[in-house]
């Protein structure tokens, strides 16, 4: 019989509803019946006991609310009925101790890599143009329409013959509602240019609103953000432009690389554009360089590279109510399988552990990592407070309408995708990873600007759970998009890669769906597969300027 209800963690006085359940519906946990008083849609959640007003609501074992009104055993938990609620914390506890998983399977195993000097490994190799300021937005956009096809790196665009269709039938005189009502055919182009440098997969052109403007704080994140990505394994190297009068200045940028990698010795070209004269001397000598450097970069070529060398961002984004208990926790004990074989992992996104703080608290390895974690998650909020906000307004509407009602129910299943090892170290943004193992990062919430942030930092591949379905991509690293439940898998195969919906079926385990990610990952690392995100172009790249953004 297909189970209809679960308890997530022993101690929760709450259940999720696996399928959607009528009012009055008998459903039976373990040896229990329950009787549902309300309507319950699939991934919401109902009491397993009576709660007076002031009751406090536990789920994945942890406060996630707490009632304001009187509430009986079988009634939906709503935005009006529940309001989000943590508790304090405190640094000076560790719990250091965890099962490592067995990872016998994998210890001899390897993916293939692109080596660079400084030891890192990276899982694609490509060749990026920045501009330190948006005056030089223009200038990246010429030099994106020069060489992109040119070096054949043009995506595919099977629209053109929809659009073409429908502007012929207007032009032959078609009306609105013609258009509206027309049927027209996509046309399957597979465009097969050949690349002029086969090793190089690809060149990215990473535009930004900032480096001059607002406070001198933005500009020195900026470039260090910047940095974190001229010295990513799986960059080759970058072309500069510079405009010459704004707050980024190179030496800034320059420091900032030398911050991360002493040794610094890539490819790396910088035009200043008031230094040089016009606008045509400038961009002929970026041709030139960035081409010269790019033929440099095609000279790397994938090797094989210990597992350990991977370091994965952790991400989710359009989280559901199945989030929490499939798609989560499977990452989590994937990203467990990689730290116990020396591998990195990155968890971001601050405002999303908010009440569960102090279980990572524990988790630091010293009480200056737990310190320091405690204090940029009471700042960050402090901050939200301050501009009219708060944590408890992270969840979307979305979220809300799939189940998670509370920032804090939010948070308790988000923070899952960090497994159970010890955290070897607390960043800030945009600090650069240093340290084998599990890594808590200072971001946002929102998805771009967190995935963003967790490629400068250093990761190589990056996996992304969601319930309702987001296209984010990254210019330079894969981002895996990982469904928490079978309908979505279904519903968007062009934007999901990988189904973790066998665990709210049943079917499968979360150790044995952890462990296949794993292997998926393998391949992705090693340039067999194309994710969905990298096969659409979806080169989405915001910097955070350190504002309130959940």
């Amino acid at each position: 019989m297909t189970q209809k209800i679960l308890k997530v963690h022993p101690s929760d006085n709450v259940f999720v509803a696996l399928v959607d359940l009528g009012r009055g519906e008998q459903v039976q946990y373990k040896d229990e019946v329950y009787v549902v008083l309300d309507d319950v849609q699939a991934k919401h959640k109902f009491l397993a006991q009576d709660l007076k007003k002031g009751a406090e609501v536990i789920m994945y074992g942890v406060l996630v609310g707490k009632v304001v009104q009187d509430l009986q055993r079988g009634n939906l938990l709503t935005t009006q009925n529940i309001k989000h609620a943590v508790l304090g914390f405190e640094t000076q506890q560790r719990q250091l101790q965890w099962n490592k998983p067995d990872v016998s399977v994998w210890q001899d195993r390897s993916f293939m890599g692109f080596h660079r000097e400084d030891g890192s490994v990276g899982t694609s190799n490509y060749w990026l143009v920045i501009p330190l300021v948006f005056c030089e937005n223009r200038n990246i956009d010429v030099l994106q329409e020069t060489l992109v096809e040119a070096l054949g790196y043009k995506r595919q665009n099977n629209y053109q013959s929809q659009a073409d269709q429908l502007i012929k039938m207007y032009t032959a005189g078609a009306k609105s509602e013609d258009l509206l009502q027309a049927e027209v055919f996509v046309e399957e182009k597979h465009i097969k240019s050949k690349r002029v440098f086969p090793n190089v997969d690809g060149i990215k052109f990473l535009k930004h609103d900032g480096g001059c403007g607002g406070i001198r704080q933005d500009a020195e994140t900026l470039c260090g953000l910047l940095a974190g990505y001229i010295t990513h394994a799986n960059v080759a190297g970058a072309t500069v432009l510079s405009l010459g009068c704004q707050n980024a200045q190179v030496s800034i940028l320059e420091k900032e690389i030398v911050k991360r990698d002493p040794n610094f010795s890539k490819p790396f070209y910088v035009l200043e554009q008031q230094k040089i004269g016009t606008g045509s001397d400038m961009m002929s000598l970026a041709l030139k360089q960035t081409l010269a450097g790019l033929a440099k970069a095609d000279e790397c070529e994938r090797k094989p590279a210990p597992l350990s060398k991977l370091v994965i961002g952790l991400e989710c984004g359009g989280s559901d109510g199945f989030s929490g208990i499939s798609a989560n926790p499977a990452i989590g004990y994937t990203s467990d399988l990689l730290v116990a074989m020396g591998g990195t992992v990155i968890l971001a996104e601050f405002p999303e552990l908010c009440g569960v703080e102090q279980s990572l608290s524990d988790r630091c390895v010293t009480i200056e990592e737990a310190e320091k974690f405690a204090s940029l998650m009471k700042t960050y909020e402090k901050r939200a407070i301050e501009s009219g906000s708060g944590f408890d307004m992270n969840p979307s509407p979305g979220n809300i309408r799939d189940g998670l009602i509370t920032d804090a129910i939010k948070s308790a299943g988000a923070a899952k995708k960090g497994g159970i090892s010890p955290i070897v170290e607390v960043l800030d943004y945009p600090e650069k990873v240093t340290k084998q193992g599990l890594n808590l990062l200072c971001t946002p919430g929102n998805d771009v600007e967190s995935t963003t942030a967790e490629v400068g930092s250093g990761a190589n591949i990056v996996l992304f759970t969601t319930g309702l379905g987001t296209p984010t991509g990254n210019p330079i690293v894969p981002v895996v998009k990982l469904s928490s439940n079978n309908a979505l898998y279904h519903k968007m195969p062009d934007i999901i890669d990988f189904n973790t919906g066998g665990i709210i079926d049943g079917k499968e385990t979360i150790e044995q769906v952890g462990e296949r990610i794993l292997e998926y990952v393998i391949k992705v690392a090693s340039g067999e597969v194309e994710v969905n995100a990298v096969r659409h172009g979806q080169d989405d790249f915001i910097p955070w300027k350190r504002g309130v953004s959940l």
